[in-house]
C-alpha cells in the first residue's frame, strides 16, 4: 500500500470518528434534556423562561439541583406529628376569612417547618430548600413559590388585602396551590390516603374553613 493511500485512509477513519463524537454528543445532550423535562415537568419550564430561554443553562442548573439533592431520602412522619400539621392548616383556613395575609403567612411556615420535618433542608435555607424540594416535588413546588412571595407581600395586595377582592384572590390561589405540596408532604409515599387525614374532616365540617380549591367561602 502507498504511503497516499495510508494517509487517505487515515484521514477518512479521523473524520468517521469525529463524526460518531458530534452524535454521541448530541445524543446524550438531547436525552439528558428528555429526562430532565419528565422530571422536572413545569419547574423545567419555569425554570427555562428564567434563564431567558437559554436551553443549556437551564438544564445545568436542573443536572445540579439533581446533584445536590437527588440522593435524599424523605424521613418518615409519625401519625401524631401529621395530626399536628394537618389540624394547623385546618385552623389556616379557617382563619382566611378574617384574615388572608395572615392564613398566608401561616401556610408558608407549615410547608417549610414540614419540609423540614421530612429531611429537606430547614426553613432558614428557604432557596436550598425550594431546590431540594424540586427535585422531589416538581409538580407542586411552585406553590410553595407563591404562597411564600405571597407571605413576603410580594403579590401587590398590600397591607390590607381583606379591603383589596384581588388581592385577596391572589392570596387565595397562592395557599391552594401551597396546598397540593403541603398535602404531597404530610402524605408518605404510596399511601395517599394519609394526605390530609384531619383537614377534610375540618373542611367538610360545620365550621367553615374559609378557603377550598374552588374559592373562599363567604358564611
Amino acid at each position: 500500500m502507498s504511503t497516499v493511500m495510508i494517509i487517505v485512509l487515515i484521514a477518512v477513519v479521523v473524520v468517521l470518528a469525529a463524526a460518531t463524537g458530534v452524535a454521541v454528543s448530541r445524543g446524550g445532550r438531547t436525552g439528558g434534556g428528555r429526562s430532565l423535562k419528565r422530571r422536572f415537568g413545569p419547574e423545567y419550564d419555569r425554570t427555562l423562561a428564567r434563564h431567558d430561554g437559554d436551553t443549556r443553562a437551564a438544564e445545568r442548573d436542573l443536572g445540579e439541583r439533581v446533584k445536590r439533592h437527588g440522593s435524599l431520602r424523605t424521613l418518615p412522619l409519625d401519625p401524631a406529628a401529621r395530626e399536628r400539621y394537618a389540624a394547623r392548616w385546618a385552623v389556616a383556613q379557617e382563619r382566611f376569612v378574617e384574615s388572608p395575609s395572615e392564613a398566608v403567612a401561616e401556610a408558608d411556615r407549615l410547608v417549610a417547618e414540614l419540609a423540614g420535618a421530612r429531611g429537606f433542608p430547614d426553613s432558614g435555607h428557604y432557596e436550598d430548600q425550594l431546590d431540594a424540594l424540586s427535585v422531589h416535588h416538581a409538580h407542586h413546588v411552585h406553590g410553595y413559590r407563591s404562597v411564600h412571595r405571597a407571605a413576603l407581600g410580594t403579590t401587590g395586595a398590600g397591607k390590607n388585602p381583606e379591603e383589596n377582592p384581588a388581592g385577596t384572590e391572589e392570596l387565595r390561589a397562592a395557599m391552594v396551590e401551597a396546598r397540593a405540596l403541603f398535602d404531597d408532604l404530610l402524605a408518605d409515599k404510596g399511601d395517599r390516603s394519609a394526605t390530609r387525614p384531619d383537614s377534610d374532616k375540618h373542611a367538610s365540617g360545620k365550621r367553615s374553613t374559609g378557603i377550598t380549591r374552588r374559592g373562599v367561602q363567604h358564611g
